[in-house]
């Protein structure tokens, strides 16, 4: 995984902590899931996606486990929203500038504001969300279905396809730049990718990490 990516630890390895993970694998992110259930852990391992450390991330001996002063974002994604909530204050205890993303099941309308930086709701787009939460430069659309995937990515300064063509770039086979978000027409192969603009990229999982690091250097 990229050393220079932000360190993510995910608590939480059931199917929105799981989706979560392979999502920001994809995007090249080095991820660490902490998960109480054997069975669960070692699927996650299997994935290849992500550091498993089994154990109850409510305990502050497990969260010591991950060295939080290495890490940038925790996101609590267990199905209970109390739980979710005892792992983002430990966390914040020990590491006071680390950034908590708080599953919840219900609506909150700002109840957890004051005690966590970021809420993911609702449970049929949790996972997608989390990703975006985590990332703030690259955006999936959350209401896409099946494997291929919509982001929305803005192109950095230094990057490699920053004032090129589609044409000149030569992306890989399995992405599709669709337009710019704020342009009014499809992309075409002579359409200049302009840094600090975002544009709506379709990819296969497979090269979303190659994608994004044309697209950020």
């Amino acid at each position: 995984m990229s050393s220079n990516q932000p360190r993510t630890v995910i608590a939480g390895g059931g199917r929105v902590g799981r989706r979560t993970a392979n999502i920001l694998s994809d995007r090249g992110y080095d991820i660490v899931v902490i998960e109480p259930n054997s069975d669960r852990a070692q699927t996650i391992a299997d994935d290849y996606v992500a550091t498993v450390i089994e154990g109850d991330a409510t305990r502050p001996a497990i969260l010591e486990q991950v060295n939080l002063d290495r890490v940038d974002v925790i996101a609590a994604l267990t199905a209970e929203t109390g739980t979710n909530l005892a792992i983002c204050l430990a966390a914040t205890r020990m590491v006071p500038d680390l950034k908590t993303i708080l599953r919840t099941d219900v609506e909150t309308r700002g109840e957890y504001d004051d005690w966590v930086d970021e809420v993911v709701f609702p449970e049929n787009a949790a996972a997608r969300v989390a990703a975006n939460t985590v990332e703030s430069d690259v955006r999936a659309i959350e209401d896409t279905t099946g494997s291929l995937d919509l982001l929305e990515v803005t192109v950095a300064p230094s990057a490699p396809v920053a004032e090129r063509t589609l044409e000149e770039v030569g992306l890989p086979r399995g992405c599709l730049v669709v337009a710019s978000t704020g342009g009014n027409r499809i992309a075409g192969p002579e359409t200049e990718l302009i840094p600090d603009e975002t544009y709506t990229i379709a990819v296969e999982p497979s090269v979303s990490d190659e994608v994004l690091q044309l697209f950020r250097g």
